[in-house]
């Protein structure tokens, strides 16, 4: 049961009681700090320059400084020495991006706490937590501080995140609730900050805040574990390491054939030197963290909170969701729609004395303070109400799916009141065949209407002994439906789902026509009709994966049965999503490919477990999710086939050269140049471009699919070996017109910046046809780059700086229009090829 679904048992009294005043929890938060253990884990900005000057390129960089220092080429050195200030800044700038966009959804994801101030009731940052504050428990919660339990349940509370040990203890109040808030309880009634709520609901009074908890004190949880690297990372990060000791090899060897062959050490140095720049593709990590980061905040906006970035890569690769009814499929609004009494064997209405009594049985096994909905509804319905508190109350149990609470009576006796699942209910009345039968006709009449069923009865004892009344013989009252209607984006959303080809599965405990009747009312398919989990646990292992694949309805299913799904879906080679707010909920959440948590209803260890946080619990919020994910996988494939395209015409016009016994191409200013070109084109460029108007009209992606599958790499290089060879050639056939060689390579020059400029504008989708803020992103970089090759070019100091000798206008303006055509063209087959393989 959520923490928010009832007021704790017996609570009355403590709500009754003023709380702290906001003002003086303003001046102990002030006085105490936050109620954090430590501060949250953040880059701060010199470690990320650290961490930007281990980079390969940089190192290269900065030797290639060095290396022009010795010779004596001042002026080399400083320009070298300006684009490795430039280059850092850029890969700064974006990886400050990221941490800023991170931090920003670890804000989002702070837990929150229940809690009383003056004497009444607020929901706030569990950070605002200050000595004294009384916080509401409940089951699946984590407790937010130390404290002393002052009323309510008896709770059991896993305190394995301090002791070690898995055995849950008990926890019973404190007599009185007027202890002292600072004194250290006994520890019968001891709540430490960290211990997870197994069972029972209560009120604690904050003893100790932060650092000051027993948490804080034994130096657990002292800094938060580091997010671990998603698949896409780790893979990327083996490949440029590999690509790096690639790079070092064969410069070595450039170096040594240079020395050897030729006696120029120092032309091979500048030729090894350029060549380890232009093929270490030092890009590729940066642009998965800065597309994953600032995705994650995209989905943030659109109310889904990322816990783990791994999920935004399997979210667009979701083929199966699997969803709850109440909240998420529907509006979680309920209303009461009808009542039927048992003695009457018919609806009753609300103001007729059978229907009285159901309302007010159905109000006494409901939370004197409702949060619940079903409880809001009973109390709107009824004007029954009582101002003592409960004597204690009995929580759901898997053998017992009803509520009870226990009530004093006027001459010592005791009332129990109870409501619950239908069948649980007749069982606690132990109906005969005859009542149950219609009882049961009832319901699967209101069922069919869509109506959630509850039943509700009544028990009396002549004294309290303080036992579980699961013994008495309980008096059945009736039955109380319960109007939940779907959510209106519901249809289109379930319609949108579809047509990306995600098949959605509602699974719910609730009685099989009320879920067949939802399911129809929003659109489910509901041809594979219904299973029931008491079917479902006679079923084998293999006749589970036959049922799972045509059914789309699961009603009755036990949390624990949840499990079982998700595996019968994923061996029918399905990648699942899903949605859980409750304790049980946790381990189908950890066992499917993207866990799904409720961020309003949801259990603590039910969002601990999950992926992804809906913030809204709306399914809709979801699909837009999978449409997000879909986007940014497809940008990162644009952006790293673009990568791979330019660095090849790059890494082959360093190393052709030497091999080739001609002059050289580029020098290491060139490939800097070049790399000002790529990192901003890629960060601000490709990271914003919009999904394709098809992204969600195509079918998942299967699970073996790639960024950088053998095939997508392969054509990304043939691209990249075409502009290669468009580059190199027009460079050979200038010198062999008679050109020299610093005006042919000025015209490579601008070959490869042009050839760039259209790869990119056809990758990333920045033509006319883009959006606006991508043409306007592309035209800036685009200008800036003809302006520094104009420059490089007809600026007699930049021109020897560069090695260039300005070409006629018009073997400039060919060049430059070869190049354009050739990126364009082999972009546009890579694109092609890109969507296909989709």
């Amino acid at each position: 049961m959520p923490p928010d679904s009832t007021a704790p048992a017996g609570v009355t009294a403590a709500l009754r009681l003023q709380g702290l005043t906001e003002a003086e929890a303003a001046r102990r938060l002030a006085q105490d700090g936050p109620n954090r253990m430590n501060e949250p884990r953040r880059r701060r900005l010199p470690q990320i320059v650290r961490d930007v000057l281990r980079e390969p390129m940089l190192l290269l960089l900065l030797v290639a400084v060095g290396f022009y220092f010795l010779l004596g080429d001042t002026a080399e050195a400083v320009f070298l020495l300006f684009g490795a200030v430039t280059t850092i800044s850029l890969v700064v700038v974006q990886e400050a991006r990221s941490e800023r966009a991170l931090a920003a959804l670890k804000a989002l994801a702070e837990p929150t706490a229940r809690v009383i101030r003056d004497g009444s009731e607020h929901r706030i940052a569990a950070s605002d937590l200050v000595r004294g504050d009384l916080v509401l428990l409940g089951e699946g919660g984590r407790a937010p501080a130390d404290g002393a339990l002052v009323a309510g349940d008896v709770l059991s509370i896993d305190e394995s995140v301090l002791t070690g040990e898995s055995a849950p203890v008990v926890r019973t109040p404190l007599p009185s609730t007027e202890a002292d808030d600072g004194a250290d309880p006994p520890e019968h009634a001891r709540i430490s900050a960290g211990g997870l709520l197994v069972r029972g609901h209560g009120v604690a009074r904050v003893t100790a805040t932060g650092a000051a908890t027993r948490l804080g004190q034994i130096g657990a949880a002292l800094a938060d574990a580091a997010e671990p690297l998603t698949p896409l990372q780790r893979t990327t990060r083996r490949l440029v390491g590999v690509l790096g000791l690639f790079a070092l090899g064969l410069s070595a060897a450039v170096l040594v054939a240079y020395g050897l062959l030729r006696g120029d050490w120092i032309g091979g140095g500048l030729a090894a030197l350029t060549l380890g720049i232009a093929l270490i593709p030092e890009e590729f990590p940066m642009v998965l963290a800065v597309f994953l980061a600032l995705g994650g905040g995209r989905m943030a906006k659109g109310q889904v909170l990322v816990r783990r970035t791994a999920a935004i890569e399997a979210l667009g690769g979701i083929s199966v969701l699997c969803v709850d009814k109440t909240g998420t499929l529907t509006r979680n609004q309920m209303g009461v729609a009808a009542l039927w009494a048992a003695d009457g064997g018919g609806e009753v209405s609300g103001s007729d004395g059978a229907g009285v009594a159901i309302l007010q049985a159905a109000v006494l096994a409901s939370a004197v303070h409702p949060v619940d909905p079903m409880d809001r509804a009973l109390h709107a319905a009824s004007a029954c109400s009582r101002s003592d508190p409960p004597l204690r109350s009995y929580p759901l149990r898997p053998d017992r799916l009803a509520f009870i609470q226990a009530w004093a009576g006027p001459a010592g006796d005791v009332l129990y009141a109870a409501k619950g699942a239908p069948e649980a209910v007749f069982d606690l009345c132990r109906l005969d065949p005859v009542d149950r039968a219609a009882a049961e006709a009832a319901v699967t009449a209101f069922a069919r209407q869509g109506l959630r069923v509850l039943g509700v009865a009544r028990a009396e004892r002549p004294s309290d002994d303080g036992g579980d009344p699961g013994g008495e013989v309980f008096r059945f009252d009736g039955l109380v439906a319960f109007e939940d209607p779907v959510r209106e984006d519901v249809p289109p959303a379930l319609a949108a789902a579809a047509m990306a080809g995600v098949r959605v599965v509602m699974i719910t405990g609730d009685f099989p026509e009320t879920a067949l009747a939802i399911a129809r009312d929003a659109g489910l398919d509901v041809s594979g009709g219904v299973l029931t989990g008491a079917r479902l646990q006679t079923l084998a292992d293999s006749e589970l994966r036959e049922a799972v694949a045509e059914v789309r309805v699961f009603a009755r299913v036990a949390p624990d049965q949840k499990l079982r799904l998700v595996r019968a879906l994923q061996a029918n080679g399905e990648r699942v999503g899903m949605f859980g707010d409750g304790v049980n909920d946790a381990p189908a959440l950890e066992a499917a490919d993207v866990g799904v948590a409720m961020g309003g209803r949801g259990v603590d260890v039910a969002r601990e477990a999950s992926d992804l946080i809906l913030l809204d619990d709306r399914f809709a919020s979801v699909v837009s999710g999978i449409a997000e994910g879909r986007r940014i996988f497809a940008n990162l494939k644009a952006a790293l086939a673009y990568l791979v395209v330019v660095h090849i015409p790059m890494a082959g016009l360093a190393l052709l050269p030497p091999l080739l016994g001609v002059p050289p191409v580029l020098f290491p200013m060139q490939v800097v140049l070049l790399e000002l070109v790529i990192d901003p084109m890629c960060a601000l460029v490709f990271e914003g471009r919009s999904a394709a108007p098809d992204a969600m009209r195509r079918p998942p992606r299967t699970a073996a699919a790639s960024l950088l599958t053998p095939a997508r790499l392969t054509g990304a290089i043939a691209q990249g070996l075409v502009l290669l060879a468009g580059g190199f050639g027009l460079y050979l056939a200038l010198l062999r017109s008679g050109q020299d060689a610093s005006a042919a390579r000025a015209a490579a020059f601008v070959f490869v910046v042009a050839a760039n400029l259209g790869a990119a504008a056809v990758l990333a989708g920045a033509g006319p046809r883009g959006e606006a803020h991508q043409r306007m992103a592309f035209a800036a970089i685009a200008g800036l780059a003809a302006a520094g090759v104009t420059a490089a070019l007809a600026v007699p100091p930049l021109a020897g700086l560069f090695g260039f000798n300005q070409p006629s206008l018009a073997i400039s303006g060919t060049s430059a229009g070869l190049g354009m055509a050739a990126g364009l063209a082999v972009a546009a087959a890579g694109r092609l090829r890109l969507r296909t393989a989709t």
